[in-house]
């Protein structure tokens, strides 16, 4: 393990870090596009041992070598686990086989799910936990609290009680390898939004549990463990989770299909950062949804500006407006900017998504523009300007 990510992940001489950094993947999901990701694992040493989590099968002779130095020739009793997703219970069946006398705890869906995904019948080796539940281990303790929906049903955290660390499962993660020694938070929160950010709800619940933990170390699944920063992380899980902006100013995502849509909305940006607006414009052409999705969020207002096509929506804004419907987007301001040269309906369509998620504001007016932007057009963006600066 070399020194940054050595850095980035020890927890203490009994808390040992067992997970796999993948610096080679570059899309997480088989959709987010990402710079390698880490896929995290620890293991509590103590009278009797805990591994908390596997790993993703990407990692499976890594996971077994980390595990192997750990261990020397000690036989784990516990294997605990946080969440059922693949990218981090791939190995449960091999560790179990390898262990066979290593009990397998977990929530009760998790009982449930463990059995659809591997041959072997784990049944008997597997003890369900209730929230607060207590495993002793000697000097430490880890206590169980449910976490439903952050963001599959079966996951829980762990809380240890001696060395106060919180194994976080997805919640707190980030995207990147450890390896990247660069600053977290804009991985965390492009990981936020579009792993996590279709459930607020449920983020908000475990955060009520959490205030009554007295937290010194986080260890989530994926990414750094925190420590110096984790009233920083917290603050940001709570303003995320509760769909209020990060930031105040415009994002300005368009859809261009020739190139007069794009330089309409470049023009319109200008005019309004000259009026003392922050904006950020984004090619859907070019850039993955996914990162457009973390710009809708962070921000506080936004204007949509798409070509008709086929009498549709053109294709790359109706997918951001389709994974803004499902991440469950709400609570901000909306422009719309449509082009069509003989039938415009891209803003009909627009609407129609807007209108289907929660308070959202339609600013007014509505702007179509013919083919290309002309002088007679003007007035119609200094009133949308207007609009969306109130």
């Amino acid at each position: 393990m070399n020194e940054t990510v050595k850095r980035r992940t020890e927890i203490s001489e009994s808390i040992k870090y067992a997970g796999f950094d993948d610096k080679e993947l570059e899309v997480f999901e088989s959709q987010y596009p990402v710079e390698g990701i880490s896929y995290n694992s620890y293991v509590i040493l103590d009278e009797k041992t805990a591994i908390m989590d596997t790993v993703d099968k990407r990692g499976t002779e890594a996971y077994f070598e980390n595990l192997k130095e750990i261990l020397q020739d000690k036989e784990p009793d516990y294997l605990v686990v946080l969440h059922m997703e693949p990218d981090h219970a791939a190995n449960i069946e091999k560790l179990a086989l390898m262990y066979p006398k290593m009990e397998i705890i977990g929530s009760a869906v998790t009982g449930r799910l463990i059995t659809q995904f591997f041959e072997t019948d784990l049944g008997a080796r597997f003890r369900a936990v209730n929230e607060g539940e207590t495993l002793s281990l000697g000097k430490h303790t880890l206590q169980f609290v449910m976490a439903p929906m952050v963001h599959w049903p079966e996951v829980m955290v762990a809380y240890e009680q001696t060395e106060k660390v919180l194994f976080s499962a997805d919640a707190f993660g980030t995207f990147g390898a450890l390896e990247d020694d660069e600053e977290w938070i804009a991985d965390a929160g492009h990981y936020y939004f579009n792993i996590v950010g279709k459930h607020g709800a449920a983020v908000q619940a475990l955060l009520k549990k959490a205030s009554g933990l007295d937290i010194s170390v986080i260890a989530p699944l994926h990414g750094p463990v925190h420590r110096d920063d984790i009233a920083f992380i917290i603050d940001k899980y709570d303003t995320w989770s509760s769909y209020r902006p990060d930031r105040k100013g415009i994002f300005m995502p368009y859809a261009s299909i020739h190139g007069n849509t794009k330089k309409a909305v470049l023009e319109f940006a200008k005019e309004l950062e000259a009026a003392g607006e922050t904006v950020v414009t984004m090619d859907l052409t070019k850039e993955d949804v996914s990162e457009a999705v973390e710009q809708a969020f962070f921000y506080d207002r936004m204007i949509l500006a798409a070509c008709t096509y086929d009498l549709e929506i053109f294709p790359p804004m109706n997918d951001l407006l389709h994974h803004l419907k499902i991440k469950n987007f709400k609570n901000r301001k909306v422009g719309i900017i449509e082009n069509g040269s003989w039938a415009p309906m891209a803003a009909k369509k627009m609407r129609e998504y807007l209108e289907n998620m929660e308070n959202i504001t339609i600013a007014e007016p509505v702007i179509t523009i013919r083919s290309t932007r002309k002088p007679a057009d003007d007035a119609n963006f200094k009133a949308l300007a207007k609009a969306m600066s109130m």
